[in-house]
């Protein structure tokens, strides 16, 4: 019976029970705590990635927010103004369109640069929207010497919003109607003509400027951190006949993203005839013997028929 008692002390049961060796732990036991730190890691990759480079959709429901339009007299603005500019002389289409097979048959014009300044304080376009923030710079126009066909191009800021961060419509029709009647008017008989109907398709939202960080390598201040947002109006010539003339056009994308397609009919007025059409043509910036007009928009004074 001792015998019997020793054994099943000391043997292999007994030496199991009181052995103080931990068993290893199944991988299994691991797996819930490798699988939410992977989670963690991507929620945080994805989240910063997202505010980087926020997804279409995202930033026009949530558009970064972004101060008002500045005062352009300060020297800030001034700086902006003049970057802005060099933008615009170097974007990739303008200068593709400079060296084309037919870039002899355009010429390039800047309304409202040469706008007299008591014309241009009730301007729409040319006075109330012109500044940093909403139409910075004078658009760039280059157009057919046979005026059936232009390519304007054109600033859009921050401050000329509807929903924040897109362009309001609105906005997109006078800008339309002003580069459509540009080449309407050219094609009439008295370079006079007035809108008689304008037909927009909104196709896709435009952009205002997406917040950025740095500039031509400089840290700017905050309502300057902006990336430069320039849209493509395209007008054509459809018809010309006596008093009417029909064109179309588009806004477009500097990727050529359809944003607006537009069609109008410009009418030249019945009294156009007694206006004093040559004081008009100082107006519209015409220079003398020139093949081309350049429109009322592009200003200079008018002088008195002599």
């Amino acid at each position: 019976m001792s015998t019997s008692f020793f054994r099943r002390i000391c043997g292999p049961g007994a030496r199991r029970l009181l052995s103080t060796t931990v068993p290893p732990s199944s991988p299994r036991t691991w797996r819930p705590f490798f699988t939410a730190s992977a989670i963690a890691g991507f929620s945080a990759a994805a989240y910063t990635l997202g505010s980087i480079y926020p997804p279409s959709a995202l930033t026009i429901l949530f558009p970064r927010t972004a101060p008002g339009p500045p005062d352009p007299a300060t020297p800030e603005s001034k700086a902006y103004t003049e970057s802005l500019e060099q933008t615009l002389q170097t974007l990739p289409l303008l200068e593709q369109l400079r060296k084309q097979e037919d870039a002899d048959d355009w010429y390039e014009a800047r309304p409202y640069r040469n706008y007299p300044e008591e014309r241009r304080i009730n301007s729409l376009t040319g006075g109330a929207l012109r500044g940093p923030g909403k139409l910075a710079l004078h658009p760039l126009v280059r157009s057919k010497k046979d005026e059936t066909e232009s390519v304007v191009f054109i600033h859009v800021g921050r401050g000329l919003c509807g929903h924040d961060g897109i362009i309001h419509g609105g906005l997109l029709a006078a800008l339309l109607d002003e580069t459509l009647a540009r080449t309407a008017i050219a094609n009439l008989p008295e370079k006079v003509g007035v809108t008689a109907l304008l037909t927009l398709n909104y196709r896709a939202p435009t952009r205002a400027d997406q917040v950025s960080s740095i500039r031509f390598g400089v840290i700017l201040p905050l309502f300057l951190m902006h990336t430069f947002q320039f849209i493509v109006i395209r007008t054509f010539l459809q018809e010309a006949k006596g008093r009417k003339a029909s064109v179309a056009g588009r806004v477009e994308a500097l990727d050529g993203t359809l944003l607006v397609e537009a069609s109008a009919t410009f009418v030249q007025p019945r009294y156009a005839k007694i206006l004093n059409t040559e004081a008009l043509k100082q107006a519209m910036g015409e220079p003398s013997h020139s093949h081309s007009p350049v429109h009322l928009a592009d200003g200079e004074k008018i002088r008195p028929r002599k």
